[in-house]
């Protein structure tokens, strides 16, 4: 049992998203991977998909590709995403739905606006989290969560509200069924306010801010719109606390913790982090490497880099 620790961590690094263009030509933000970091533990990539206010006939998506060896985390605020897939199945993602896609043994599968989007046009906005397999699940059948607005817990908190999608946090448990001791939410700050989420010293986190700025860990980092925080494990069990600095729009994050099995440069997780054999004969599907470390340029962390996966 992990004994609770009061200190506060501070950020390793506060990264400024790139801008780039996906699938047929839709903006996203993408904190990672970039050139300076490649991976967090098993988080493969985090894109914020837009915002775009689109005209009729106007919104993109992401045409038919395959996936294999992760998942693929879909999470709504604005607009309908319609998901097809080459077993048959569709759906439709809405404001405050999330899918968790498990592609495991290979999935082909398209993101596309819904036909409302595309006959009425409309805000689109949304994320997508890359979540890697650990190497005994990586050939496993492919399986959806499609996760209801209705069914996931907002909880309020001082200051404003979080979404919990996966893991624990402020008393409360989300849904997702995860291979992996994740936690995802979105929190909602208003001017002037603070929150701390407690979770185990042995996991890292990064905190990406979508909306507003504001403040994050012991040093008080800054933190503003499409920046992304970065915390090594160890320290404390809270080492994403939010502060909304100034008035304006509310500060909104999004963040996700995961267990590392050592420390930055490099920070290893124990779960590889993808497996070269496993993107054979579906191009573009799983990254094509076996390390679980997180890298970030130029960065070290105060503990040793040498971790099991080096011997």
């Amino acid at each position: 049992m992990t004994e609770p620790v009061t200190a506060e961590r501070s950020p390793l690094a506060v990264l400024d998203g790139t801008r780039t263009l996906e699938g047929e030509g839709f903006l996203v933000t993408r904190p990672f991977p970039t050139a300076r970091l490649d991976h967090i533990g098993p988080f493969l990539l985090l894109d914020e998909m837009g915002p775009a206010d689109n005209a009729p006939g106007e919104a993109k998506g992401a045409p038919d590709h395959p996936h294999r060896g992760f998942e693929t985390v879909t999470y709504v605020l604005s607009g309908e995403i319609e998901h097809k897939d080459s077993q048959g199945n569709r759906g439709l993602i809405t404001p405050g739905d999330v899918q968790w896609m498990t592609a495991g043994s290979g999935i082909v599968h398209s993101e596309m606006p819904s036909p409302l989007i595309m006959s009425d046009g409309g805000k689109v906005h949304g994320f997508q989290l890359w979540v890697n397999l650990p190497r005994s699940a990586k050939m496993r059948a492919p399986r959806y969560q499609d996760l209801l607005r209705k069914d996931i817990p907002v909880v309020d908190i001082d200051g404003g509200q979080a979404v919990l999608i996966a893991g624990e946090a402020y008393g409360h448990t989300g849904p997702a069924d995860t291979h992996l001791p994740i936690t995802y939410l979105h929190v909602r700050l208003l001017p002037e306010s603070e929150t701390v989420v407690e979770i185990d010293p042995g996991h890292v986190a990064f905190v990406y801010a979508f909306d507003g700025s504001g403040d994050a860990g012991a040093a008080r980092g800054a933190l503003s719109k499409g920046q992304m925080a970065v915390f090594d494990a160890g320290g404390g069990p809270d080492p994403a606390a939010i502060r909304r600095r100034r008035p304006g729009p509310a500060h909104r994050f999004c963040r996700a913790p995961d267990r590392p099995g050592g420390a930055l440069r490099a920070v290893r997780d124990e779960h590889p982090r993808g497996d070269p054999e496993g993107v054979r004969g579906l191009p573009g599907g799983s990254h094509g490497s076996d390390r679980g470390d997180v890298r970030v340029a130029g960065l070290k962390s105060q503990e040793s880099s040498k971790t099991p996966l080096d011997s």
